[in-house]
């Protein structure tokens, strides 16, 4: 059995001959001769095994899943036909051994439970279906692409350190379009491949042909945590950040992807920063809570919705804010929190805690906490920042502030302490939870806010 069981997870791949038929063919086809050359079967087994046909080139002729609602039926000794949709393929095999071979493999592969990934453990279903249709469009694409600051600082870091990719093995955690895989091999990486889980693979797979790149990219479609490589990797390059950082859980595919990455292999982003200080904004607070104002109608309609007002309330402060602001509604230096992705592991970022302590650089009101982040490009060459500091140029990242429940009084020179604490959970984000102490008073607020949820209040 358990000879069994590795076979049928090991893709089989055996030589085939192939012709797709017509219903005019049908009815007078001789099946003693397709008519076409040896090409070779490349079987992926599961409960939806993969069933790819390539020419002595590469290129892929047929692509198709067959479970056991597939239509197919045995022809002769060593061929089997296929219906899919209106059209039927034939595939002879070059003898009834590696015909049986690929029917048994096939069949123990449907018997098998498909084994849950480390993606499938910590993320809902429906949130991942979610999260994979919005990247699959090419609107949400073209967003990332134009923007100036990200798409250059990434082409810069990469080919300005161009001796970290010439000749090398390249790959690309959550392509996308795989921009940043043509930008490996324009800094002479020999080979990448290049990794997505959603249908947006379709358009980067016609981008690699159009660019006559095909002998450099290879596009596989599946997650990080379940997809194979043929050989280990000299560079691993994503873009994984979210909003806070850590939003969308992605850097956790990234840490992953280092399984796949030589012992001394370079990872571009190398590390990130976090900055977080405490801020005034009277309007922005007044705002955010009179957004809860329409819950104290008392006749909306003949009904008296004031009973629902301190949820409203509650549930809008629950939102980070997403929008920009200027540094000068700090009231202290920032505190930095640096996570190294060459030595973190997952589940290090499965609940961080940032421990804070501010002085207090002015009196007044602190309504909030308020975030950004950088991240470092350490190549041989030279290191290259990307940063989302409100001091820069704006990014699609822009900043996030977290607000309290109630404002704290601080005088200049006190000191602000307590803690932040992120807590993944399984809708691909986190639970954050802000304690904050004003130390010589004693009096202290907080709030529990939902990242996977922000409030965005930009134009």
């Amino acid at each position: 059995m358990a000879a069994s069981s590795l076979q049928a997870q090991q893709p089989l791949r055996c030589g085939v001959r192939l012709l797709f038929l017509s219903e005019e063919l049908l009815a007078g086809l001789r099946l003693a001769s397709p008519s076409q050359k040896a090409l070779q079967l490349e079987l992926q087994p599961g409960e939806d095994a993969k069933l790819i046909v390539t020419d002595d080139d590469g290129i892929c002729v047929l692509k198709c899943l067959v479970n056991r609602n597939t239509e197919y039926c045995r022809v002769g000794k060593e061929s089997l036909l296929i219906t899919l949709g209106f059209k039927s393929v034939l595939l002879r095999f070059r003898s009834q051994v590696e015909y049986n071979v690929f029917s048994n493999v096939l069949k123990i592969g449907w018997k098998q439970k498909k084994a849950t990934s480390v993606f499938s453990q910590r993320t809902d279903e429906a949130s991942a279906t979610q999260y994979f249709q919005f990247y699959g469009g090419l609107s949400q694409q073209q967003i990332m692409m134009q923007d100036f600051v990200r798409t250059t600082t990434y082409h810069r870091a990469i080919v300005q350190n161009h001796i970290d990719f010439k000749d090398k093995v390249v790959l690309d955690v959550g392509s996308g379009l795989g921009i940043l895989s043509f930008f490996a091999v324009q800094a002479g990486a020999r080979k990448v491949y290049a990794v997505d889980a959603n249908s947006v693979t379709k358009y980067s797979e016609l981008l690699v042909r159009s660019n006559n790149l095909s002998d450099k990219i290879t596009i596989l479609t599946g997650k990080i945590e379940e997809i194979s490589l043929p050989e280990s990797v000299d560079v691993v390059i994503s873009e994984p950040m979210g909003y806070l950082l850590f939003n969308e859980r992605m850097l956790e595919s990234y840490l992953h992807s280092k399984k796949w990455l030589k012992s001394n292999g370079m990872m571009f982003p190398t590390f990130s920063e976090i900055h977080l200080a405490p801020f005034s904004d009277e309007q922005l607070y007044t705002e955010h809570y009179s957004r809860a104002n329409f819950w104290y109608q008392e006749c909306f309609y003949g009904i008296n919705l004031s009973s629902l007002r301190s949820a409203a309330v509650e549930e809008y402060f629950r939102q980070p804010i997403v929008d920009t602001f200027d540094m000068r509604i700090l009231m202290a230096q920032t505190v930095k929190y640096t996570i190294n992705f060459k030595e973190a592991v997952e589940e290090d970022l499965r609940r961080v805690e940032i421990p804070f302590v501010f002085q207090m650089m002015q009196s007044g009101l602190i309504h909030g906490l308020a975030f950004w982040f950088d991240v470092a490009f350490v190549g041989s060459l030279v290191t290259v920042w990307l940063s989302t500091a409100p001091t820069e140029p704006l990014t699609h990242w822009y900043q996030v502030r977290c607000l309290l429940q109630t404002p704290l009084f601080a005088k200049e020179g006190e000191t602000l302490s307590g803690t932040i604490l992120f807590v993944a959970n399984k809708q691909q984000s986190y639970d954050i939870h802000i304690v904050a102490m004003v130390d010589q008073t004693g009096f202290k607020s907080g709030n529990t806010l939902d990242l996977k949820n922000p409030f965005f209040r930009y134009d």
